[in-house]
């Protein structure tokens, strides 16, 4: 069977290899909360689709490994990119201990959706060059003690908050004393879907925009100094393409 990244929600953003394992499954589940129903246009129509919304881990799992004993093609189909807040890691121990074999293929990310959507590179020369891709405990898995978002604002690296939107007033209050209360902040949800919906603003004043825009869930939270809509003061430019530096076999 085949764990598949559905991408952020546009059916054109999904990979060729997605298309191609949809195209060929007998059975696909899939996540409708978050997803654009316009990919399951690229299922066959005979195919059998399970809506995962409402069912439990140990429930998507025995659907999973009865289509696979049945000898039916299996997908399951999750949103954005499977290597982050999937849940592939739980359902792959469960599929191992059932000898049901799997592979994996990626998606687009969200994040990238987002930064894709306003135009902007995370990783800006001499402002950003990390990225710290997160999300906060509410009610949710506990995060590890080492994982702070405290700790992470403290890098001052580009920060990626996922599941975090109901929580962003007090977020934002958390790493002010770090990136400041002008630091630009881009809010996107559901990127690519067509009900995206950008908001953009700083620490100091995003909340409002998303409370009265009435946000709950499927946006994702982007903040740092990379985000910014004119060229930062700071910024350099990257050694890869200075027309300086050394590159072996160059006639000069």
């Amino acid at each position: 069977m085949h764990f598949v990244g559905a991408g952020p929600g546009a059916a054109d953003l999904l990979t060729v290899r997605a298309t191609r394992l949809l195209a060929d499954a007998e059975v696909v589940l899939y996540p409708g909360t978050y997803l654009d129903p316009e990919v399951l246009a690229h299922c066959s129509p005979a195919a059998e689709l399970v809506d995962t919304e409402h069912l439990d881990l140990d429930q998507i799992v025995d659907r999973l490994v009865g289509a696979h004993r049945a000898g039916r093609r299996v997908v399951r189909l999750v949103s954005g990119d499977p290597s982050v807040y999937s849940a592939v890691s739980e359902q792959t121990r469960r599929l191992d201990a059932a000898g049901v074999t799997w592979d994996v293929t990626p998606g687009v990310p969200a994040y990238a959706a987002a930064a894709a959507r306003v135009g902007r590179e995370l990783t800006v020369p001499l402002v950003a060059q990390s990225v710290v891709l997160t999300r906060t405990q509410q009610r949710s898995t506990a995060m590890p003690e080492t994982e702070s978002l405290k700790a992470f604002a403290a890098t001052r690296a580009t920060l990626v908050l996922h599941l975090a939107v109901t929580r962003i007033r007090e977020l934002m209050a958390e790493i002010a004393p770090d990136y400041g209360p002008d630091c630009p902040v881009v809010v996107v949800y559901r990127a690519s879907q067509p009900q995206e919906l950008v908001l953009r603003g700083t620490v100091a004043d995003i909340a409002d925009a998303v409370e009265s825009a009435g946000l709950r869930q499927a946006a994702v939270i982007l903040v740092g100094r990379a985000l910014a809509g004119r060229p930062d003061p700071e910024a350099g430019e990257s050694h890869l393409y200075d027309p300086a530096r050394d590159r072996p076999g160059r006639h000069r």
